[in-house]
């Protein structure tokens, strides 16, 4: 079971990330692998088809980075993780939030040679929700580096202005761009900082916090896998639901309420001791 100490969260309210050396088993690495194979051939488990769908094998740009969201809801063994009650709990902690609840996750993956992924902020594209918190977490299926494309964050960045969503996300040549224009406007050089961790490493950061990938310039991949929660006691904003990611996740908006219905955003973790009932059943193979 995954357990912050008290440093850590000191370090990620400065930062706006923490970096962490082992978040999952190698074992459970090695299942995830199979798992991206399967989902980019476009195999899914359990017949349901991920909410995003951004690359599959035989279609798409091999220049591009493999993207997939919500593989949870395809694949069990995707959901063993980003389902995680101790993950959940953590994140809730870093955020002084009452409870997490899943947002979507993202599978990803950067063969050699792929292009950048563009620097941005998660928050900027999710005012279709309220409280629009965000917190993440990214965890790494190969041992990662700067020369092979990995996350990368900009210190302190979570305390900046906020900024309008802008940019291309897919393969910009200038991946930094956009993130460079807000910290000429903050009056500061950002400090870049790598995740380089072993495989089964990874990371959190806190949904203002200016982020991206460059070229994977090595010779082997980077997959990850990443949980982006929201919280427990969020909302839908009827009035922004074409804003960002609302037209896509709008779709489970019930017909006479804002609330946000746990059968597609389940609670994985809350501080009274719940947590969705279908989840263990849904796990069960």
């Amino acid at each position: 079971m995954f357990q912050l100490t008290q440093a850590q969260i000191d370090q990620f309210n400065e930062d706006g990330f923490l970096i962490v050396e082992k978040l999952i088993s190698d074992e459970a690495v090695e299942t995830l692998r199979a798992c991206y194979d399967r989902l980019f051939r476009g195999e899914f488990e359990t017949g349901v088809t991920p909410d995003e769908v951004n690359w599959q094998e035989g279609t798409g740009d091999p220049s591009l980075t493999r993207q997939i969201c919500n593989g949870w809801k395809a694949d069990r063994d995707i959901a063993d993780i980003v389902l995680r009650e101790d993950f959940a709990k953590a994140i809730a902690e870093l955020g002084n939030w009452p409870g997490t609840r899943i947002m979507i996750d993202n599978v990803i993956w950067k063969p050699p040679g792929t292009r950048s992924l563009g620097h941005h902020q998660d928050s900027a594209y999710l005012d279709w929700f309220n409280p629009s918190d965000l917190l993440s977490c990214w965890i790494g299926m190969d041992d990662t580096s700067a020369e092979g494309g990995t996350i990368e964050f900009v210190r302190g960045s979570h305390k900046w202005n906020h900024s309008p969503p802008e940019g291309e996300f897919h393969g910009p040549e200038e991946y930094r761009k956009y993130m460079e224009r807000a910290a000429a406007r903050e009056g500061v050089k950002p400090e870049i900082v790598y995740v380089e961790v072993p495989k089964g490493g990874g990371s959190f950061h806190h949904g203002w916090t200016w982020h991206g990938s460059g070229h994977n310039k090595a010779t082997y991949p980077r997959r990850s896998l990443v949980l982006h929660a929201m919280r427990s006691d969020t909302e839908y904003v009827p009035d922004h639901l074409a804003d960002g990611t609302g037209p896509i996740y709008s779709r489970y908006k019930r017909l006479a309420d804002n609330i946000i219905d746990e059968n597609f955003f389940p609670v994985l973790w809350r501080n009274d001791g719940y947590r969705t009932p279908g989840i263990e059943t849904y796990l069960k193979r």
